[in-house]
């Protein structure tokens, strides 16, 4: 069994990589480390930020380094009033909010052929609300917003999170979990909050972005116990 972990910026994916030998292939212009442990195998990477970048290293990571299931860890900015900095989230559908052909009278977020809101893996989610459970976590599931823009504007959020139903917004996770439904690899999506995605939500990130990558990688190293001991 082959597990790949992969968040979008390097503080997401070091709390995990400080636990373990592992040893780094350069590919694709990045960098993917490879962990041996218990449970199975490890290749985990940090895509760089953008829908494009994570789309890249997901593929990446299931074509070249044959993962069998994929678990996006990182942080997100709420734009549900009962999601306070620190929480987890559990993405049961993610949506692209920046896509817009609505000239032709199309949703807005609705690309053709392709599905408008992106399902997570029903069976991986049943582990991770099990495994914030076995870690005495608080988690709430919900659907994310992604696109390539970091949401710092009131207006923006309200719309986002009206337009949507999104309890969320970040840049990477619908594109990750678009490809992972093109490959039919099972996937899982956490985010920890890190900001309230309105005025001034770039300094609460930067200072809450450690704390939150933190909840969020361990969840998801418990996932992959977890799911070893289901295999």
């Amino acid at each position: 069994m082959i597990v790949a972990i992969l968040g979008a910026m390097r503080e997401e994916i070091e709390p995990i990589l400080e636990r373990f030998q592992y040893t780094s292939v350069e590919y694709a212009n990045n960098t993917f480390y490879l962990i041996d442990y218990a449970q199975g195998k490890m290749v985990v990477a940090y895509s760089k930020i953008g829908k494009v970048n994570s789309a890249i290293t997901a593929s990446v990571m299931i074509e070249h380094f044959k993962a069998d299931y994929l678990i996006f860890t990182g942080v997100a900015g709420s734009l549900n009033a009962d999601l306070k900095i620190g929480d987890l989230l559990l993405a049961t559908s993610l949506v692209q909010h920046d896509v817009d052909i609505c000239a032709f009278g199309h949703k807005a977020g609705f690309i053709p052929e392709t599905s408008h809101y992106i399902k997570t893996n029903e069976d991986l989610n049943k582990i991770a609300l099990k495994s914030a459970k076995d870690l005495k976590l608080s988690i709430k599931e919900g659907i994310i917003a992604t696109s390539d823009q970091f949401i710092c504007s009131s207006d923006k959020k309200e719309w986002i999170k009206n337009t949507f139903n999104a309890d969320a917004c970040e840049m990477e996770g619908a594109s990750v979990a678009l490809v992972c439904e093109a490959f039919k690899i099972p996937c899982v999506i956490l985010r920890a909050i890190s900001d309230e995605a309105g005025k001034e939500a770039e300094i609460s990130f930067d200072t809450f972005l450690k704390i939150a990558a933190t909840n969020s990688a361990n969840l998801a190293l418990k996932i992959c116990e977890n799911l070893k001991k289901k295999l």
